[in-house]
């Protein structure tokens, strides 16, 4: 029997790098997957390539940042699947700027996107949670569930000109330590990954000329060539990660053998720490 039988994972931010990842991933385990993306097209390809290869997936598009969203998200998939089992807060994207040059915007946008968002999805959940929770103990069942929050090195040791992303990653693993502790009479495994370099459109070598849309902006992403050779060389294991080995951080906290894990930050960075 698959792994993840029967269970329902929600993976924010799914319709492409690392989320998608994670989708196929724990849907290859026997996962029942809520996809998520900001575009409809990349969320429903994601859905498209779950469902072709056996697996049972719906979509949840929109932003993490719309204040209903944790509920949408959270309704989705008690009214697909019946439940919830995993929880994958991973959307996100990077607004850099030294201090000086952030603005009130950017730092906002940090916070919204990678405390907030995960704030409200987990906040939707609780209510189903107890009350799943209240069953199985009168069925006389004990059943673990997981929560993983995607961090960042830059959240575990910082990284300069990331004052806004730093700040939210890193409180992102406080918001992690203390629902294990409001969890854990709930059976719920809470952790994070802490992401270093994986190759993603947000990493890829770029001459100042990357960008991605998030709503009406165009914002600019990628790594000096020079400066990602120069990381690259930093790593113990040699390389960037790819966004397969990424979600496989991610897939290890979902599996049962994690059930007495909880409230800590694995770091996925091939040896490389700040």
């Amino acid at each position: 029997m698959s792994r993840l039988e029967g269970k329902v994972a929600l993976v924010s931010g799914s319709g492409r790098g690392i989320g998608r990842e994670i989708a196929l991933r724990l849907a290859a385990d026997g996962a029942r997957v809520v996809v998520n993306d900001l575009d409809d097209q990349l969320a429903d390809e994601t859905v498209a390539g779950l469902r072709a290869a056996g697996a049972d997936a719906v979509a949840c598009v929109g932003s993490v940042t719309d204040e209903d969203f944790g509920e949408r998200f959270v309704t989705t998939a008690v009214d697909a699947f019946g439940g919830i089992d995993i929880v994958v807060n991973n959307a996100g994207y990077t607004w850099d700027n030294v201090i000086q040059k952030t603005t009130d915007e950017q730092w906002y946008a940090m916070l919204d996107v990678h405390m907030t968002a995960p704030f409200r999805v987990l906040r939707a959940a609780a209510p189903y949670l107890r009350d799943a929770v209240r069953q199985e103990a009168a069925e006389g069942r004990e059943v673990f569930r997981k929560v993983v929050n995607v961090s960042s090195l830059a959240g575990v040791g910082g990284n300069a000109g990331q004052a806004g992303y730093g700040a939210a990653k890193a409180g992102i693993t406080g918001l992690t330590r203390v629902l294990a502790k409001e969890w854990g009479r709930y059976k719920v495994n809470v952790n994070a990954v802490a992401f270093g370099l994986i190759r993603t459109r947000l990493t890829e070598a770029a001459a100042g000329a990357g960008s991605i849309a998030v709503g009406e902006k165009e914002i600019k992403v990628g790594v000096n060539p020079d400066v990602l050779a120069s990381l690259e060389a930093g790593i113990p294991l040699g390389r960037a990660g790819t966004p397969a080995e990424a979600a496989g951080a991610v897939y290890l906290l979902c599996l049962p053998e994690s059930d007495y894990i909880s409230a800590q930050t694995v770091v996925c960075s091939g040896g490389y720490m700040f």
